[in-house]
């Protein structure tokens, strides 16, 4: 049995069990969270669409840790001008287990 959620304006596919990088999510390292925007489960009954999404449907998860990832460094110059601009991003991440798929 697999979901498609949507959270963090991205969506994926989570199966029970799974361990995903998601973008970040205020609440503490091992509390349980619940993703409502699903959009679809498959399962043994087969494919449930939504339209966007599926009501009473919803995908619970476990936080396991909260960080950044590695940094990205952006380098902007302009040649022969003196314009150099150098800048670092790190994005933060919300790790999550997959507990329980729900329809």
């Amino acid at each position: 049995m697999y979901a498609i959620i949507e959270t963090g304006g991205k969506q994926y596919r989570v199966e029970e069990g799974e361990t995903i990088f998601i973008e970040k999510v205020k609440a503490a390292d091992g509390e349980v969270v619940a993703f409502e925007k699903v959009l679809m489960i498959s399962g043994d009954e087969g494919l449930t669409v939504g339209r966007p999404y599926i009501e009473n449907a919803k995908v619970e998860a476990t936080i396991l840790k909260t960080g950044k990832q590695k940094k990205v460094i952006i380098f902007k110059y302009k040649a022969k001008k003196d314009y150099r601009k150098k800048q670092g991003h790190r994005q933060p991440f919300t790790q999550v287990k997959i507990d329980k798929i729900s329809l």
